[in-house]
């Protein structure tokens, strides 16, 4: 089995011949150490192929098509998928390395008075065809802006979102990163099978909306979660006993640690931290920030993080006006933070996490009063997750990621005629904010991650 391109090859002979079950796309410097993850990789048996950006734009293997970068990016997994059968992609390189898809479908935050312009989506790549088959270009009416949802309907209307890949980025801005990334990969896959602080799963969580009538948001989401993790350890942190109250950030990094598979964290976020509230105290308490992160010495004990924070996973913290909001100041430096929250946690040197799903935007939640619990939108993406897992059995991560968004969009599924949230509507619906959703979720991770690891080599 070939795990890097053969140059000798041609075009049409590599076509007919070769099947991948993983492509990772990165820039040509990062090709030396993604080699050491790929022959790591053919171990268990996977097939990797690693592909080049400037073999992407010179038409190496198929010829370019699309309008820009991004598109170029699609079509070509388009055709990887067609001709060689990938089934998860990875795409290698943050967004300066490797182009993003910015989308537009904006959401306005009531309580803030503030307007989100866009936000980056990776499942973009991932959902390469419509519902009849056709390329799903994410823009439907072919104006050049992508996932358009602002006025009283969708621009792009009826996008399938549904992902045909299994996609995953490790936004690595240097050689040295990818090093990191590489050997926390090999470490965890070939170290955790069968280890006992794997069944350790921290949860924390308190009040989210103190306004919202006293309802413990983040301890309910999160408790949701537990139910589906039932022959695992529970280390509950919890506003309301008072687990966050004093030097809360540190009580997790202590239970983190002391080893854990998982880490959930239900509240508020932003580029630089996550946090919640005391029970309706509308004062922030726990602000387990970047700079915190610092003290996490795991190690090899490295958990799958989940965060429901609003921008924990938006890597492109250089870009500018990514709100408008001429009311409120205090998301300005959020712009100049040294990367988002998510990544610095994953690429921690001794310890942090293996991977980390998380929002690129605003997350939203909804509040049945007639059932007394949470629904649509990040209350049903951390439920669902975890019963994918370990209900349903699903063990590769970039797996139970696209089925998580497969089944969010069964459960709620869109109406395309529904008016945006920022849309000046006396009833706005939740379907463009559902649709966001699964937009925003995103991996920092290997989609081909084996949770909990291997228990053997497999030739």
């Amino acid at each position: 089995m070939n795990v890097l391109i053969d140059k000798k090859k041609t075009e049409d002979s590599l076509k007919k011949s070769e099947k991948f079950d993983l492509l990772i796309i990165s820039p040509t410097k990062f090709f030396n150490p993604l080699y050491t993850l790929a022959k790591h990789k053919k171990q268990y048996g996977f097939d990797v192929k690693i592909v080049t950006l400037k073999e992407i734009y010179k038409g190496f293997f198929f010829p370019v098509k699309g309008l820009d970068k991004p598109e170029q990016i699609k079509y070509f997994i388009k055709n990887a998928l067609d001709s060689w059968k990938i089934k998860y992609v990875l795409l290698a390189g943050g967004a300066k390395q490797i182009p993003v898809r910015y989308i537009h479908n904006l959401a306005k935050n009531p309580e803030l008075d503030f307007l989100e312009g866009r936000i980056i989506s990776d499942l973009y790549y991932a959902d390469i065809y419509d519902s009849k088959g056709n390329f799903s270009s994410w823009d439907t009416n072919g104006n050049g802006v992508f996932g358009e949802w602002i006025g009283e309907t969708a621009e792009d209307k009826n996008i399938d979102l549904r992902p045909d890949v299994f996609i995953g980025r490790l936004p690595c801005r240097n050689r040295f990163e990818v090093k990191i990334m590489v050997k926390k990969i090999i470490n965890y896959e070939t170290k955790t099978y069968r280890k006992q602080w794997f069944k350790n799963i921290v949860v924390a969580g308190g009040d989210t909306y103190p306004k919202n009538d006293g309802i413990l948001e983040g301890e309910i989401d999160a408790q949701k979660t537990l139910d589906n993790m039932k022959n695992f350890n529970h280390i509950k942190l919890w506003a309301s006993t008072n687990d966050l109250k004093v030097r809360g950030s540190f009580k997790i990094i202590k239970a983190i640690n002391k080893g854990c598979g998982f880490l959930i964290l239900a509240g508020h976020g932003n580029p630089i931290f996550w946090s919640t509230h005391s029970p309706n105290d509308t004062k922030k308490i726990s602000k387990f920030s970047i700079y915190k992160m610092l003290f996490l010495f795991n190690r090899d004990m490295l958990p799958i993080c989940i965060s429901n924070g609003c921008r924990n996973s938006t890597f492109d913290t250089s870009i500018p006006n990514l709100f408008k909001n001429p009311k409120k100041s205090w998301n300005k430096s959020f712009d100049f933070a040294p990367d988002c929250w998510s990544w610095i946690l994953t690429r921690k040197i001794g310890g942090g996490a293996i991977a980390t799903l998380g929002s690129t935007g605003l997350v939203y939640i909804k509040w049945d009063k007639e059932t007394g619990g949470m629904t649509e939108g990040w209350s049903y993406i951390l439920e669902r997750f975890f019963w994918e897992y370990n209900v349903n059995g699903t063990e590769l991560l970039g797996e139970i990621w696209g089925k998580v968004i497969i089944d969010y969009l069964k459960k709620y599924p869109i109406n395309w005629n529904s008016p945006s949230l920022c849309y000046n509507s006396e009833s706005p619906k939740p379907d463009a904010i559902n649709a966001r959703t699964v937009q925003g979720f995103i991996l920092f991770g290997d989609p081909t991650l084996k949770i909990g690891g291997y228990r053997k080599v497999f030739k």
